[in-house]
Order: C-alpha cells, then sequence, then structure tokens
C-alpha cells in the first residue's frame, strides 16, 4: 500500500479502522517472546511491511512507552493505534494486544491450582524455569544490543546495574538520573547523545510519516485534562468501590491497591518489576511461594501478550487461596480479572493523555537524548532481575550477606541443582547456537525435566 506524505498533510490517511483492527489482531496473535520480541513483530509488520510509520516515529514512541510504568509493548502498540486511528484506534490496538494472553493465561493458571503440586507438573515448570532464565539472558542481549550504541550509554546501563543490585536504589531514582543526564548531554551537543531527535515528517525508507498533522498540531491542555479524568475513574472507581465494600483486608481490594500502586511505581516492563511484584507477593502477603512467580513467568512465556500477564497469575493464586464463601475457581477468576483490570487500565491513560504532546516534541533533541538515556538504564535493571532468577533456579538456597552497608543475596553453591543447571545450558544452547525459537526451547526443556523425572 502506498501513502503520500503530502495526503497526509492535508486529509490523514487511507488507513481504515477495520483495517487497522484486523493488522492488530495479527500482532497480538504473533506476540510471543516477551517485550523484545513484541516490539520486533510490530516493527516488521507496522513498519517495514505495511510501511504505515517511520522508522524514527517508531523509535520515538518506543523510547517514550520505555520511560512509562508498565508493559512498554503494550502501550507501543497502543500508542501505534492512537497515531492509525486516534484514540478508538489506539483502545482497540491495546486491547487486542492484551485479549490472547488473557484468554491462555486463565486457562493455564486453572490447571496449574489443580494439579501445580504434582510431582510431574513440577518437574514441568522447572524446564520452564530454566529455559525462561536463558530467555531474560536473550532480552538483555537484544535490548542492549539496540539501546547501548556507545560507551556512555553502556555506562549508564552499568551503573543502572549497580545501583539497583548493590544498593536497591529504586528504579524511579534510576530512571530519573538516566533521563536527566541524557538531557544535559542532548542540551549540551554532547555527541554521545546527539542524532536522536531525528524526525520522519517526509518518507523515510521504513516507510511514510503516518500522522504528521498530529507532531505539528499544538496539544491541548483542557483535552488532555479530560482524557486523563475519564482515564482515571475508569481506572480507580472499581478500586474504591471494593474499598468501601469489603474493607482494606479484603484479598480484592488488596490486590486492586496493590497492582494500582504498582501501574505507578514500577516502571521498565515486566522484566524490571517481576522482582517486585515477588518480593510483595511473597514476603508481604503470602499470596504464593518464592517459585511459583517462576513458573507464572513461565506461563507468560508460552502465551501470547505482555509479560506482565504474569500479574494475574498472582491475583489468581492470591484469591483462589483466599476465596472467603465463593467457590476457588470463581474466586481466582474474579482476582485475576480485577488484576488484569488495574494493571493495563493506566497505560491507556499515560498513552492518551501524554501521546500528543510527545508527538509535538519529536524534534525535541534534548528529550529524544533524555529518553535514549532511560533506555540504556532500562538494560542494567533488567540484567539485575536475570541475575536474580538465576540465583532462584539454579540454586536451592541463598542467603543474604551484608559486608559493608551493602546487602546480597549469595548462593550457597552446594545446593546447586543438577538438572536445572543442565536444562538452563541446554536452553542457551538451543537459542544462541542452535538458533531455536522461544516456544521450541521451552517445549525442549519442559519434555526433557519430564523425561528426567519419569526415568527416576
Amino acid at each position: 500500500m502506498k501513502h503520500d506524505a503530502t495526503a497526509v498533510l492535508d486529509t490523514g490517511h487511507d488507513i481504515t479502522l477495520g483495517e487497522a483492527t484486523k493488522t492488530f489482531a495479527r500482532i497480538a496473535c504473533l506476540s510471543f517472546g516477551g517485550p523484545a520480541g513484541q516490539i520486533a513483530v510490530m516493527h516488521r509488520i507496522l513498519v517495514e511491511e505495511k510501511r504505515w510509520i517511520g522508522e524514527d516515529r517508531f523509535l520515538h514512541a518506543l523510547n517514550f512507552c520505555m520511560l512509562l510504568p508498565g508493559p512498554e509493548a503494550q502501550q507501543l502498540a497502543t500508542y501505534c493505534g492512537w497515531l492509525l486511528n486516534r484514540t478508538l484506534g489506539g483502545l482497540i490496538a491495546g486491547l487486542l494486544f492484551v485479549l490472547p494472553g488473557f484468554l491462555a493465561i486463565m486457562g493455564l493458571s486453572v490447571v496449574y491450582a489443580a494439579y501445580g503440586e504434582t510431582a510431574v507438573v513440577a518437574s514441568l515448570f522447572l524446564g520452564l524455569k530454566a529455559a525462561v532464565l536463558a530467555i531474560v539472558i536473550q532480552a538483555v542481549l537484544r535490548i542492549g544490543g539496540r539501546a547501548l550504541k556507545n560507551g556512555w550509554m553502556v555506562a549508564i546501563a552499568v551503573a543502572a546495574f549497580l545501583a539497583i543490585f548493590l544498593f536497591a536504589v529504586p528504579f524511579p531514582a534510576i530512571v530519573a538520573a538516566a533521563g536527566l543526564l541524557g538531557f544535559a548531554g542532548g542540551r549540551a551537543g554532547h555527541p554521545a547523545f546527539a542524532g536522536t531527535g531525528k524526525t520522519d515528517m517526509t518518507q523515510t525508507s521504513a516507510g511514510p510519516a503516518l500522522g504528521t498533522r498530529f507532531g505539528t498540531s499544538r496539544p491541548s491542555a483542557g483535552s488532555a485534562f479530560r482524557t486523563a479524568a475519564v482515564c482515571l475513574l475508569v481506572w480507580l472507581l472499581p478500586v474504591a468501590a471494593l474499598l468501601l465494600a469489603f474493607g482494606p483486608d479484603d484479598v480484592y481490594p488488596q490486590i486492586a491497591v496493590f497492582f494500582s500502586k504498582m501501574a505507578v511505581v514500577t516502571f521498565g516492563g515486566a522484566y524490571a518489576v517481576l522482582a517486585y511484584v515477588a518480593q510483595e507477593a511473597v514476603g508481604t502477603y503470602g499470596w504464593m511461594q518464592p517459585g511459583e512467580m517462576l513458573d507464572g513467568l513461565g506461563l507468560a512465556e508460552t502465551t501470547p501478550g505482555p509479560l506482565i500477564m504474569v500479574t494475574q497469575f498472582v491475583g489468581f493464586l492470591a484469591a483462589f487461596r483466599q476465596p472467603g464463601s465463593l467457590d476457588p475457581y470463581l474466586a481466582g477468576v474474579l482476582g485475576a480479572c480485577l488484576t488484569t483490570w488495574v494493571t493495563f487500565a493506566p497505560c491507556f491513560l499515560w498513552i492518551f493523555a501524554g501521546a500528543p504532546f510527545v508527538e509535538s516534541l519529536r524534534s525535541n533533541r534534548a528529550l529524544s537524548a533524555a529518553l535514549s538515556a532511560i533506555t540504556a538504564a532500562v538494560v542494567g535493571v533488567i540484567l539485575n532481575l536475570a541475575v536474580w532468577f538465576a540465583l532462584h533456579v539454579l540454586f536451592a538456597r541463598v542467603e543474604e550477606v551484608a559486608r559493608f552497608g551493602l546487602s546480597l543475596d549469595v548462593p550457597v553453591l552446594s545446593s546447586l541443582d543438577p538438572l536445572a543447571f543442565a536444562l538452563f545450558l541446554t536452553a542457551m544452547a538451543a537459542i544462541f547456537v542452535f538458533r531455536l525459537g522461544m516456544l521450541p526451547t521451552l517445549g525442549l526443556c519442559s519434555a526433557g525435566s519430564v523425561a528426567a523425572f519419569l526415568l527416576g
């Protein structure tokens, strides 16, 4: 399909809502492999195949979404849908991106609750955990390869990793520091931060500049305020109703409040947020055991959609184990639906209220440099998650060691699980040597773990 840049300026474009809906439904069904794979699918279809969005505009939107709390891939789909067909297009694109994974995780959560404690199912999830660890490492390398373009960006990533790993610096503080550094470097014209503010106001090699009128028109503060008010009501009204009806100690208000807070204070997508969710769900609320978070991530890895859907698994188990007067499975379904609602409703707020302003600042090199620096910092946070996963997958015991004012989780070497280690090496070989896809790797490791169990 060919689009004329002048037509874009005068009349918008000829991409119908129905055509865009079909395309985003296709993207949703192909969105396996975590944020790196999902972003790659969107890029291939929207930029390279359909040629609806230019390369620079796509990366500008991606950097903004990396800055936001929540799942960057789902927010990027919402942003692209908004570019194509404004609010309704963004709403459809964002919901479609979540729907296949929501349905799949719901079914798998029921199966896990019914059979997850049997030995054969436990062995299946051991294989999933080992494969997930290799996939997280691959995500570090893939996102790092895109974001760490020079020594300064590498240094930001390393500093972010050390800050969160050694000193437990909150992620928002890391984001703020990286953003300020990038902004200052862009304003000063430092070569390491230069070249990040390019625009695609005309036809590019990757495709036309779709929605140029959005980038040149001045955003309305009144419209942004009304949009934010509606989104806030949709998001927080159910939370307030649950608190009033059941009180703060009931599991449903706890789920609503906890995951609403998570939606605001956690950044960097699923990989960055999982350590925080695991700590609270296990230590504070007692909803699940430490290894069950990795089981949930294994479920999310095998289904389409954002990896943050693992929170749906957490919400299901929380309500399933505290059902009150309800049937446990019905309680679990309600908990999963509530978790999904409060996790994703804020994503539409950030995009619909912020995207018009971000589009108007696409030519601002300092802002673009800040967004690129934040992306580099996220790489360090994901590396921290990879280390956390490795400790809990490969070792049965991890001890906290305090030295020189620092607190570190150190594995007990004698507790190394030989089977988990062998499965992890298998997954690494499958991904990096034989170039197998995510699903074959997950299947291979799960089958190997079950076979080892059956063989005694």
